[in-house]
């Protein structure tokens, strides 16, 4: 299940027909239709796994069902890309604008999110058909968008992709979370193997000093939260090579890390007496030895496994007991740009000490699109890299990710950092 760094969607560059009015060749548009295929149909790969009672599960409001994801993303397309830019669009169901809305409020009301599991009907067998309906008018699209309007209507497909690659990885774990609650510990996937730590050097590094600039750089894809590439000052700090293992993690239980009071942020220790927490998320004793639901089922904790479904008051609780501390976001990149660390991407995302917050200088998009990212910077804390359910092509060294610090149910693991 890991994935790789490389990207699949044609370099933004060479594909969005270049200059206004230039009209895109067919090489062009052959690659863009070809990419589309490849990510939408990643999406049913995954979905495959799952029967239509999985498919419309929804185990808590942070999560959506795997008929809902794949229905917002369908949405997208229509909403962004074939309605503005194709005069002969239909709509495919009047209703569907309604309930598959996220949370665009310029493109209009839209059912709660803590209700999308009640969404029975309309049914899988709708949504499929709706998924072929905006699948055929997209690549019509494709192959005959006038020069003109060729360069938008290519960049917000890129955008349309990339979104559809985030739901991807959201229907992995947010089933995941569903299936942790099942008393039988059904597997998503039975052939599914945790990855392991890497093979390389362990210790800590030292990351560059100095002024160094971080964010998105080029004119290849990002999302608008990664800019504007700018300047940081890092001090003198050391990196972890390596992430977290669930041994170290063992240790920390042991040592009563879970009841140590002085260890936690005031609101993480809150969240440890309210959630009752002992442990990562999914772990549970089993037979006096622990356990984790993964994809693959219930297995067998793997002591040289990353730890993962970690929160950020729980990473921040360990970096503590371990005489560290968490590595800011600037900090990471830097480390990364430079191959200093091991499993930076397709195994966990890491969390940092970086609240999430504009870039300086960072405008966001104008219109529904500009909903995006920047009206949730607050109160979230940011996370670098990628994991081992992020699709092949969307991880990249500027990517910032962002949750709630007390969220566990993502792939999210841990990478220390000390002082130099």
């Amino acid at each position: 299940m890991a994935r790789s760094a490389t990207m699949p969607i044609p370099d933004s560059d060479n594909s969005r027909g270049a200059a206004p009015n230039k009209r895109p060749t067919p090489e062009v548009r052959a690659a863009w239709t070809e990419t589309f295929r490849r990510v939408r149909a990643e999406t049913e790969a995954r979905a495959a796994h799952l029967s239509v009672e999985d498919q419309i599960v929804q185990s808590m409001a942070d999560a959506s069902p795997t008929k809902w994801h794949r229905a917002h993303v369908t949405w997208f397309f229509e909403q962004f890309l074939l309605v503005p830019n194709d005069p002969g669009y239909k709509i495919f169901d009047a209703r569907f604008p309604f309930l598959f809305n996220s949370y665009y409020v310029a493109a209009g009301p839209r059912h709660a999110r803590p209700q999308r599991g009640l969404i029975t009907r309309p049914n899988g067998t709708d949504v499929a058909g709706f998924r072929a309906h905006v699948d055929t008018a997209v690549e019509k699209l494709i192959a005959n968008v006038p020069a003109e309007i060729a360069a938008e209507v290519f960049s917000i497909l890129e955008i349309g992709l990339h979104h559809e690659q985030q739901h991807q990885e959201l229907l992995l774990t947010d089933i995941l979370h569903a299936f942790a609650q099942n008393p039988t510990d059904p597997a998503y996937d039975t052939s599914w193997q945790a990855p392991r730590a890497g093979l390389g050097a362990r210790g800590f590094v030292d990351v560059p000093a100095g002024i160094m600039s971080i964010g998105h750089e080029g004119d290849g894809f990002c999302f608008d939260n990664e800019t504007p590439f700018h300047d940081e000052l890092i001090p003198e700090v050391r990196i972890a090579r390596h992430l977290v293992s669930n041994a170290e993690w063992l240790e920390f239980i042991k040592a009563g890390g879970y009841a140590t009071p002085s260890l936690w942020l005031s609101d993480g220790w809150a969240a440890v007496q309210a959630e009752v927490w002992q442990a990562p998320g999914y772990w549970r004793l089993k037979d006096d030895a622990w356990h984790a639901m993964t994809l693959g089922g219930l297995k067998p904790v793997d002591p040289q496994a990353p730890v993962m479904h970690v929160s950020y008051y729980e990473a921040e609780a360990f970096a503590r007991f371990a005489g560290k501390h968490l590595p800011s976001e600037a900090e990471w990149e830097v480390a990364a740009r430079a191959g200093l660390i091991a499993d930076a991407f397709g195994v966990a995302w890491q969390w940092t000490r970086s609240a999430y917050l504009p870039f300086p200088g960072y405008r966001a998009a104008e219109g529904a699109l500009g909903e995006y990212n920047g009206k949730f910077m607050v109160n979230q804390m940011v996370l670098r890299g990628s994991s081992l359910a992020t699709p092949e092509g969307h991880a990249r060294v500027s990517c910032r990710n962002f949750f709630y610090p007390p969220a566990r149910w993502q792939f999210s693991g841990v990478r220390l950092a000390e002082f130099g």
